[in-house]
C-alpha cells in the first residue's frame, strides 16, 4: 500500500519544485565553494599585474614657474574634486574651491596658496588630518622612494593600485581612508590622522594571528 501512497505524493506538482529548488541551491553552491564566479570578486589571493610603468610626472618647479603658466589655454589641471573647501591639483598645489580656475587649476595669482605641503601630515607615520594636504604631500618628487616602497607591499597588490597611471592618481588612491586606518574596522587609529600615502600595516584588530602553541 505505502508505494502506491508515495506514487501519488510525488506526482504532486510542488513535491518537483521543491526538489528542483534544492537541486539548484546545492549545484550553485558546489560552484562557489570551488571558485567558478571568481571573475566577479577579488580575493586575497588575487593578484593583478601592471602591465606599463607608472609614470612619475612631477618636478620640482619654482611656484613663479608655475605662475608663468597660469594663463596659457592649452593648461588643463585634474584635482581632487571631492573638497567641499580645499582641493589639491596635480601639479601639487592646495588652494580653496573658490580658487580653482575653469581649467581645474588653482589660481596661483591668488594668496595663501600652499605648494606640496604637508601642512597637517607627521613626516613619521606619514599621515595627515586632511585629505587635500595628504595628496599634496604625496605628490612632492622626494616621495617617489617611499610610494615605490608602496607598490611593492604585499598587501598593495590589489586591482585598484594596478590600474592607476600616474603619481597623481596613486596618491588620490592612496590617502584615501583605507582599512589599514582603522581599528576593530570602526574605529579610526588617529582621528587628527587618517589620510595616509606612505606604507601602512593592518592594524593588530585585522591581522590574523597564528595561535601559539602551548
Amino acid at each position: 500500500m505505502w508505494p502506491a501512497a508515495l506514487t501519488r505524493l510525488l506526482r504532486r506538482r510542488f513535491i518537483y519544485i521543491i526538489l528542483v529548488l534544492l537541486a539548484l541551491v546545492y549545484v550553485f553552491g558546489h560552484l562557489f565553494d570551488r571558485g567558478a564566479f571568481s571573475g566577479l570578486h577579488y580575493d586575497d589571493e588575487y593578484k593583478v599585474q601592471r602591465t606599463r610603468p607608472l609614470l612619475w610626472q612631477q618636478q620640482l618647479l619654482l611656484p613663479a614657474e608655475h605662475l608663468n603658466r597660469t594663463h596659457d589655454p592649452e593648461q588643463r589641471c585634474r584635482n581632487s574634486v571631492q573638497g567641499r573647501q580645499l582641493l589639491a591639483d596635480e601639479r601639487g598645489f592646495v588652494c580653496r574651491r573658490a580658487q580653482v580656475l575653469a581649467n581645474g587649476c588653482c589660481n596661483l595669482e591668488l594668496p595663501d596658496i600652499s605648494y606640496y605641503s604637508c601642512q597637517s601630515c607627521n613626516s613619521t607615520s606619514h599621515c595627515c588630518g586632511i585629505y587635500e594636504y595628504c595628496v599634496s604631500c604625496c605628490l612632492h618628487p622626494n616621495k617617489r622612494p617611499l610610494l615605490e616602497q608602496v607598490l611593492q607591499a604585499s598587501d598593495t597588490q590589489k586591482y585598484i593600485y594596478a590600474s592607476v597611471e600616474d603619481h597623481f592618481e596613486l596618491c588620490l588612491v592612496k590617502c584615501r581612508t583605507n582599512s589599514h586606518s582603522v581599528e576593530h574596522e570602526n574605529k579610526y587609529r588617529n582621528e587628527a590622522a587618517k589620510y595616509c600615502y606612505g606604507t601602512t600595516e593592518a592594524h593588530e584588530s585585522q591581522r590574523d594571528v597564528a595561535p601559539k602553541a602551548g
